[in-house]
């Protein structure tokens, strides 16, 4: 119902800020990913704030899943016109209408913290990814709006005497890698990012959670806050975090990466001798940039990483059984 409302405003853009900034940041990641793909998913596309920046030059084919018929409506296409794009009304917590390995890549931007069974979704995920294939998606992180919780559990203790949660729960870091491996990924990658924007005062910032429909959705919610209670969280909001031009709010962005495994890939070591860089030259970087330039550190990083790739332990460890030891 929110994704509804927040969809059919006339105003709807002006609340996309945050949203397209993350998908802009989370597209850019596509390309560090050194192949193409012919079908891929952007899963939750919402008001396609990322597929809009996904080109053919990243994939075939591209599919865009959401569960709010009016955001799916109003979406932004890709502008190149090379891509065939399909939109479809995709329930997260429902099998996804797609074979077995058919996918090459899942795409999700800040959508997946709405899914009530995230462990069932993600192995539904894994299901239709090809052998190899790659889930890349951004969600908000528990550290999210930690400004305003505090203040509103704080005005709300003082003026009633109790708590109840006002923003909807989020999945902590440290959760994300057990999710994804139980979920039958690998080689996981997980780093995140802190998007601190400045509003006029607590209301604004409200105002703007409901325009990009984030506010609290939990069925155990408290039906209303008094306009007293919210009155004294604002003035605490600007007591303990705001400035001389208005309050932050922090937004803590996961972005994640799993490959769903190849059971017929064979990883051969190379031949020993075959580096042309040792792991003990990293202490010379430095070096590096004052002989040669930053053009030389780039350099010597790139075949460091293309030996590490081509599992060449050569010059580290014992010398000997061609693995690295403890150091």
């Amino acid at each position: 119902m929110q994704r509804e409302r927040a969809a059919a405003k006339e105003d709807a853009k002006i609340y996309d800020y945050l949203k397209d900034e993350v998908g802009y940041r989370l597209a850019d990641r596509i390309f560090d990913i050194k192949r193409e793909f012919d079908v891929g998913l952007d899963l939750g596309c919402g008001r396609g704030h990322l597929s809009k920046n996904i080109t053919d030059a990243a994939m075939k084919k591209l599919y865009m899943g959401e569960f709010s018929p009016a955001a799916l409506e109003s979406a932004a296409v890709p502008y190149c016109s090379n891509l065939i794009v399909e939109k479809l009304h995709i329930d997260e917590e429902e099998p996804l209408p797609f074979q077995t390995k058919y996918l090459d890549v899942v795409l999700s931007n800040l959508s997946l913290h709405w899914v009530n069974n995230l462990p069932g979704c993600l192995r539904e995920v894994r299901r239709v990814l090809k052998d190899d294939g790659v889930l890349l998606a951004s969600m908000f992180g528990g550290d999210t709006l930690y400004q305003l919780r505090s203040s509103l559990l704080m005005a709300e203790m003082e003026r009633e005497g109790g708590i109840s949660s006002h923003i909807s729960p989020f999945t902590e870091v440290q959760d994300i890698g057990g999710l994804l491996g139980q979920a039958g990924f690998e080689e996981l990658t997980i780093d995140t990012e802190d998007i601190t924007i400045g509003y006029p005062s607590m209301f604004e910032l409200l105002w703007d959670l409901q325009g990009m429909a984030e506010n609290n959705a939990s069925v155990t919610r408290k039906p209303y806050i008094s306009r007293d209670t919210l009155m004294a969280a604002a003035a605490l909001y600007q007591e303990m975090y705001g400035t001389e031009e208005g309050i932050p709010a922090t937004f803590q962005i996961i972005y994640m990466i799993g490959w769903k495994p190849n059971p017929n890939a064979v990883l051969e070591p190379a031949a020993r001798g075959s580096g042309q860089v040792s792991l003990k030259d990293l202490s010379r970087l430095d070096e590096l940039v004052k002989e040669k330039g930053i053009s030389g550190k780039v350099a010597f990083i790139k075949e460091l990483e293309q030996s590490v790739r081509r599992y060449d332990y050569d010059d580290i460890g014992d010398g000997k059984s061609g693995k690295p030891d403890d150091k």
